[in-house]
């Protein structure tokens, strides 16, 4: 039976990605992600979990990785998991996993102009409706 490694994750990356290259003058990007989960948990409450991943990016993509990756934008990220395993130099043993990236998606970014038309939007809307549910109030004499 053959095995298999796939991953999907959608997140929100948290820092600047690190951009390195490869003694042969291979690119790599380092994108550090946020998944976050909410769930009602046994009591009823609402709860919320955050696992954070490291990416990594290679060749074109890293290249582009490195170009469209800011912090706060929205990611998703289709590929595989590496562990990486090492000693430290008092001999403990250490591993890490790492997401590889085989394609990554960025999500549109919100300008903050779009952010702000969107509330101000939000807030007419709602100033309309209260407007409408005092004029029906007064309509049935509630005052």
């Amino acid at each position: 039976m053959g095995q298999v490694n796939c991953v999907v994750v959608e997140g929100n990356i948290t820092r600047l990605p690190e951009v390195k290259t490869s003694p042969n003058g291979f690119p790599i990007c380092k994108i550090p992600i946020a998944v976050n989960r909410r769930y009602k948990n046994s009591v009823g409450e609402d709860t919320e979990e955050v696992s954070f991943f490291d990416v990594e990016a290679f060749g074109k993509l890293a290249d582009l990785c490195s170009k469209f990756a800011e912090k706060g934008r929205g990611v998703s990220v289709v590929g595989r998991m590496k562990q990486s395993r090492w000693k430290s130099e008092d001999g403990k043993a250490n591993s890490r996993v790492t997401i590889v990236a085989e394609h990554v998606e960025f999500k549109p970014k919100l300008r903050k102009e779009t952010v702000q038309d969107y509330i101000e939007e939000k807030n007419e809307e709602a100033a309309v409706e209260e407007a409408a549910v005092t004029l029906q109030m007064e309509k049935e004499n509630v005052f």
